[in-house]
C-alpha cells in the first residue's frame, strides 16, 4: 500500500470512528431525553455538548484529542453543513401555507416575528452595556453590546423545526405561525449580524446593506415566479409513485437545495436557508413530501444531525465560569432572555387575535434558541467581540431556554386543546 492510499485510509479509519461515536452519542441522548419528557433533539443537543471539552475534553483530554483531535476536522465541518441543510429543506416541504391565508394568522406571524427580534435585542444591547466594563474590558464596548442583542434575538428555526415535527404541530396554525415568524426572525438575525461584523471590521456600508437586502428579495422573488414552475414541472413530468422518489427527481432535488444555499451564503444570510426557500418551492406535492420523509429524512436526522451537533459541542466549554459574579451574569441574561422572548410573544400574539392558551404557547415555542444560537456565539467568538465567559454564558443560556419548551409545551398543549403525540410523552 503506498503512502498516499494509506494516508487516505487513516483519515477514513478516523473519520469513521468519530461518526460511529457521535451517531450513537445522539441515539442514546435521543432515546434518553424522551423517557424524561423531552424532545429528542434536546438529548442530541446535549449529547453533542458532551462529547466536546464540557465533559470528553475535560475529563478524558488524551482521549478526545485522539478521537477529535484539536479541532473539528474540515471534513466533520462540510458534513455537519450538508446536514443542516438538508434539514432546513424538510422543515420548508413541511411548511403549510393554507394557515397563512388567513388575516390573523398573517399578521400574528408578522407581529410575532418583530417582537420576537425587537425586545429581545434590545435587552441583550442593555446587558452588553452594562456587563462590558466588568466581562469585556478589553473588546469595543459597541460591538459587544451589539452581538449580546443578537445572541438574545435569535430564535433556532432547526430545532424549533424539529420539535413541531415531534409534537405534531407542522401543520397546525400555531406551528406555521410559530415557524414563519422564526423564520422572519433568524434572517433578520442574520443581516444583523452581518451588519454588526461590518462594523467590528470597519467595513460597514449602508449601500452595501440595502445591497443585501435587495438582493434577497430578488432571490425570493426568482425562486417564487421563476424557480415555482419549473419545480411544478419536474414534480409532473417525474411523478412519484407510491413512496419512491424517482432517482432523477432526487438528483435534481439535492442539486437545487445546494444551488440555492450557494445563493442565500452569496447574500451573506447563510447557507441553510437556501435549503429552507426550496423546501418551499416542493412542500405542494403531498406524495413527494411523504416519499422524502420516507427515503431521505431518517438518514438526514440520524447520520446528519448528530455530526453538526458534535461539531458545535466540539467548539463550546460549559465549565468555564468559576465565581459568584460570573453566576450573576448568567442568571440575569437567562431571566432577560426568557422573558424577553415569551412575554412580547404573548402580548403580540393576543393582540393578533390568538387565545391565551395558544398565546402561552407560541411564546414558549419561541423562547427556542437551540444550536443557531451557537453559530452566531462562534462567529462573534471567532471575530474577538465576544470573550470565552460570556460565550459560556450564552451557550449555558441556549440549552437552558431549549431545555424549557419541552415542559412548557407538555403543560400547555392540553390546555389549549392540543394532543401530545405517544411518542414524546414517552
Amino acid at each position: 500500500m503506498n503512502s498516499s492510499v494509506q494516508q487516505t485510509e487513516s483519515l477514513l479509519f478516523g473519520i469513521l470512528l468519530q461518526l460511529i461515536v457521535m451517531i450513537a452519542a445522539a441515539r442514546a441522548g435521543n432515546r434518553l431525553l424522551r423517557r424524561v419528557g423531552q424532545p429528542g433533539v434536546v438529548g442530541e443537543t446535549i449529547a453533542g455538548l458532551l462529547l466536546g471539552p464540557s465533559l470528553l475534553g475535560h475529563f478524558f483530554p488524551a482521549a478526545s484529542l485522539r478521537l477529535f483531535g484539536a479541532q473539528a476536522s474540515p471534513t466533520i465541518t462540510i458534513i455537519s453543513q450538508i446536514g443542516l441543510t438538508l434539514l432546513m429543506f424538510q422543515i420548508g416541504i413541511d411548511f403549510e401555507f393554507g394557515h397563512l391565508t388567513r388575516r390573523k394568522n398573517r399578521n400574528g406571524t408578522l407581529a410575532i416575528g418583530v417582537a420576537s427580534i425587537c425586545v429581545p435585542f434590545a435587552l441583550g444591547f442593555s446587558i452588553g452595556e452594562l456587563s462590558a466594563r466588568h466581562l469585556a474590558p478589553h473588546i469595543d464596548p459597541l460591538a459587544y453590546s451589539l452581538f449580546c442583542g443578537v445572541g438574545l434575538a435569535i430564535t433556532a428555526v432547526p430545532v424549533l423545526g424539529r420539535i413541531l415535527r415531534e409534537f405534531d404541530l407542522t401543520r397546525t396554525e400555531i406551528g406555521v405561525v410559530a415557524i414563519s415568524a422564526a423564520a422572519i426572525n433568524d434572517v433578520t438575525g442574520w443581516l444583523l449580524l452581518a451588519g454588526i461584523s461590518a462594523y467590528a471590521s470597519a467595513q460597514f456600508s449602508p449601500r452595501a446593506v440595502g445591497a443585501q437586502i435587495a438582493g434577497i428579495l430578488l432571490l425570493a422573488a426568482a425562486a417564487w415566479f421563476a424557480l415555482r414552475p419549473v419545480v411544478s414541472w419536474l414534480l409532473a413530468k417525474l411523478p412519484v409513485e407510491g413512496r419512491d422518489v424517482p432517482p432523477n427527481l432526487m438528483a435534481a432535488a439535492v442539486c437545487l437545495i445546494f444551488l440555492m444555499g450557494m445563493c442565500t451564503y452569496e447574500l451573506g444570510i447563510f447557507t441553510i436557508f437556501g435549503g429552507f426557500l426550496t423546501g418551499l418551492l416542493f412542500h405542494h406535492d403531498k406524495r413527494f413530501v411523504e416519499a422524502w420523509r420516507a427515503q431521505v429524512g431518517k438518514l438526514v436526522l440520524v447520520f446528519f444531525l448528530p455530526v453538526f451537533f458534535t461539531y458545535t459541542g466540539l467548539r463550546t466549554n460549559v465549565l468555564g465560569l468559576t465565581t459568584a459574579s460570573d453566576w450573576e451574569w448568567l442568571g440575569l441574561l437567562l431571566a432577560a432572555a426568557t422573558l424577553g422572548k415569551i412575554v412580547p410573544v404573548y402580548a403580540t400574539s393576543r393582540a393578533s387575535g390568538f387565545l391565551r392558551k395558544e398565546s402561552a404557547v407560541l411564546g414558549s415555542l419561541m423562547n427556542t434558541r437551540g444550536l443557531m444560537e451557537l453559530i452566531v456565539l462562534n462567529i462573534g467568538y471567532d471575530l474577538g467581540f465576544i470573550p470565552q465567559k460570556v460565550f459560556t454564558m450564552f451557550v449555558i443560556m441556549a440549552v437552558v431556554t431549549t431545555v424549557m419548551t419541552g415542559p412548557l409545551l407538555h403543560l400547555l398543549l392540553p390546555r389549549a386543546g392540543y394532543v401530545i403525540p405517544e411518542g414524546v410523552e414517552a
